[in-house]
């Protein structure tokens, strides 16, 4: 059975996968357009969003966690667009 990642922790590496996708180092062959690259910075986005996706509907969740969801969401959208347009 798989531990519970408690919500600060899911906040955090959250963050972490987002930045991993700033990170990435756009390839020579293609640039921002190579499948592979952008495979690579949508599947970071997803992992990001799924990290958070619960914490919202968790009685445990104060509305600062939860205004720090709607954040992370609206950062992986940002960052999305920022880094492949």
């Amino acid at each position: 059975m798989s531990r519970l990642i408690p919500a600060a922790e899911r906040l955090t590496r959250a963050r972490a996968f987002i930045q991993q996708a700033r990170d990435l180092p756009i390839p020579e062959d293609g640039g921002k357009y190579n499948f592979s690259y952008v495979a690579q910075v949508k599947d970071l986005m997803q992992k990001a969003r799924d990290m958070v996706k619960f914490i919202s509907y968790t009685p445990s969740a104060t509305p600062e966690m939860k205004t720090e969801v709607q954040r992370i969401n609206q950062e992986t959208i940002d960052a999305e667009r920022e880094i492949l347009h």
